[in-house]
């Protein structure tokens, strides 16, 4: 009966230096997250440049479509201006006898 408790003090033993072992596994030393991080951050800054680059782009496009409806404006006064005239010309054209 002596063999019993031997047993269970060495199931028991092992099982600790297992739990040990495992639970110490799981921790991750300072060189391995600082490579981790230092991946994750240089991904993170090359979509933050390509971010950039694109907030760039479409305020140069808002600018350029500013641009365009501010002269299609100007020019749709100007069209607005000649109208007139051109009814005008038109009418008296109309009022003209031909020559014979």
């Amino acid at each position: 009966m002596s063999r019993i408790p031997n047993r269970t003090v060495y199931v028991g033993l092992a099982s600790a230096v297992m739990l040990g072992g495992f639970g110490l596994s799981g921790c991750a030393t300072k060189s391995y997250v600082d490579e981790q991080i230092a991946g994750v951050n240089g991904r993170l800054a090359a979509t933050d440049a390509k971010a950039q680059d694109a907030i760039q782009r479409a305020d140069a496009a808002n600018s350029a479509a500013q641009s365009a409806a501010a002269a299609a404006n100007s020019a749709n006064q100007r069209l607005d201006q000649l109208t007139p005239r051109v009814d005008n010309l038109e009418q008296m054209a109309v009022r003209k006898q031909p020559r014979n």
